[in-house]
């Protein structure tokens, strides 16, 4: 199991263009990758779910990813935490 932390640097955090991104990418892997803020946790497959946590800008979330590919999916979901967010 690998565990990340990021701050949201989008001003206007996570909304539908870069939700919609993070659920294509997610979808890429086998693990199981999970956005948690506060005491809220999502399916990063889960569009829908993940745009109701309501993210904004410079709020801290854990992404959890467990699973055969772990490693190449927790690369591609820090790559694109820093790229997109």
């Amino acid at each position: 199991m690998k565990t990340l932390e990021f701050t949201i640097n989008d001003k206007l955090g996570i909304h539908a263009r870069p939700a919609g991104m993070l659920v294509k990418k997610a979808k890429e892997f086998q693990s199981e990758i999970i956005i948690q803020k506060d005491d809220k946790s999502v399916n990063a497959t889960k569009l829908m779910a993940l745009m109701g946590m309501n993210i904004k800008h410079g709020e801290k979330v854990t992404v959890t990813v467990n699973g055969a590919d772990e490693e190449a999916a927790a690369a591609a979901i820090e790559k694109f935490f820093a790229d997109n967010l």
